[in-house]
């Protein structure tokens, strides 16, 4: 039976993951789009080991739950005594990095695959341009290609940063207490799923619904005016 006394605690007990949520959202997000880029020239390089390689990675991480992924990160690589005695224990020890890194890698690929295509859509006759030009190829990137790429898929990567924090809700499965797991903590002791699982939607509901507006302020201010 729906307790309306219940909210109030409930809502307590779940605000106490929202910053670790936000966080973990993130840092996964702007890791993810960082490792994005040079997996998207990979994608496109006219080098077939560099573009095998891209697209090998891509394969398997888009082709597997981002559930595994973590589980495979924060116990997996726990087992591998040449992972233990390196400097990256600190951080591969640590539920959260783990939950950031797995979240991060998962997101990469399905952005470099966004990032890819909008350069491959871009007319070749750019390229040749820049070329005759005498403009070397990382001026031609950074000025010509990827602005008009990433304006492309400027909405498409703000569904992204949405989808990544849906996906930072799997870190409760190895203990990270953000929202969810919070959540979880909490019907675990006052037996009141509903309601707490009810501001636990509004929260993310919220929390995407902020993102959405960012992006879209994001949008207007990078269109190209008379379009």
């Amino acid at each position: 039976m729906l307790s309306p006394d219940l909210f109030e605690p409930a809502f307590m007990a779940v605000k106490n993951g929202f910053l670790l949520t936000l966080v973990i959202t993130v840092a996964s997000f702007c890791l993810g789009q960082i490792l994005a880029l040079p997996l998207a020239l990979g994608l496109t390089s006219e080098r077939h080991p560099l573009r095998l390689a891209a697209s090998t990675y891509t394969f398997f991480v888009r082709g597997s739950p981002l559930l595994v992924q973590l589980f495979i990160i924060y116990y997996g690589l726990g087992q591998i005594e040449a992972i233990r005695d390196s400097f990256l224990w600190p951080i591969l020890r640590s539920p959260v990095y783990c939950a950031i890194l797995a979240i991060a890698l998962n997101s990469a690929a399905y952005s470099a695959e966004l990032l890819a295509g909008a350069i491959r859509q871009l007319p070749s006759g750019q390229w040749e341009a820049g070329k005759a030009l005498g403009i070397g190829y990382g001026v031609l990137l950074v000025k010509i290609v990827l602005p008009q790429a990433y304006r492309a898929i400027l909405p498409a990567i703000g569904n992204e940063l949405v989808l990544v924090m849906k996906g930072s809700t799997l870190a409760s499965a190895v203990t990270v207490m953000e929202v969810t797991g919070a959540t979880r903590v909490f019907v675990a002791r006052s037996y009141a799923p509903f309601e707490t699982f009810l501001i636990a939607g509004t929260i993310y509901l919220v929390l995407g619904a902020v993102f959405g507006r960012i992006f879209r302020f994001i949008e207007t201010r990078t269109a190209i005016p008379g379009r």
